[in-house]
């Protein structure tokens, strides 16, 4: 029995450790739920239910993804432009860029088939949440003499399309280190089955609309 006692006792240093790393690493697993996900769903929600009397809370359209699109037209001449326009992309979304390539060659532009000429992100969850407050609160009060975004740019399917022409309006990049200055795409995809309900939805999210023109 005295021997039973001591493989025991020498055993439990051994727990005690274990413990400690369960409890570490479930620390790490917690994620922050992003502020705008939970405007979404507390807020949005039942005032979209409301305007628009939905039968259900499922009913209410969502930002589903948020695609970042940025052309690179110079890389044909230079591919170290498209190495930079990579890294800056990723550097703005927090998230590995894919490079696209040309379908065609056009003699003209020196445009070969298969070359770099563009970068893009899908951003979705809370990637998407933390990139569109950012972009909100953020980098579109940073554009010069800024009066809001068009309410023109929908795709007649619920999605909303603007474009930035400098990249450094993100306070992720550093004005001091970029070599050229850059524009991109941002389309707003969204589940609403009408403009005017993305439009909405959008609204409520704090995109800043000059004016409301959509049918």
């Amino acid at each position: 029995m005295a021997e039973k006692k001591t493989k025991k006792s020498d055993k439990e240093p051994q727990k005690k450790g274990t413990g400690k790393e369960t409890a570490a690493s479930t620390e790490k697993e917690i994620k922050i739920s992003p502020r705008l996900g939970d405007i979404y769903k507390k807020e949005i929600v039942p005032a979209m239910v409301k305007t628009f009397n939905y039968k259900s809370v499922m009913q209410a359209p969502k930002l589903d993804k948020i695609v970042v699109n940025m052309g690179v037209g110079a890389a044909v001449a230079d591919q170290k432009i498209m190495d930079e326009a990579v890294k800056e992309l990723e550097t703005i979304t927090g998230q590995k860029v894919s490079v696209r390539k040309s379908k065609k060659a056009i003699s003209n532009f020196k445009l070969r088939e298969n070359m770099n000429i563009g970068a893009m992100v899908t951003l979705r969850k809370e990637r998407m949440y933390e990139f569109l407050d950012r972009l909100i609160n953020i980098a579109l009060p940073r554009v010069r003499d800024f009066k809001g975004l068009s309410d023109k740019s929908f795709d007649g399917r619920g999605n909303y399309t603007l474009g930035v022409k400098e990249q450094i309006i993100f306070p992720e990049i550093n004005v001091d280190k970029i070599t050229r200055v850059m524009g991109m795409d941002i389309t707003l995809v969204t589940t609403a089955k009408t403009d005017n309900e993305a439009f909405e939805l959008l609204k409520s999210f704090g995109i800043p609309f000059r004016k409301k023109e959509v049918k």
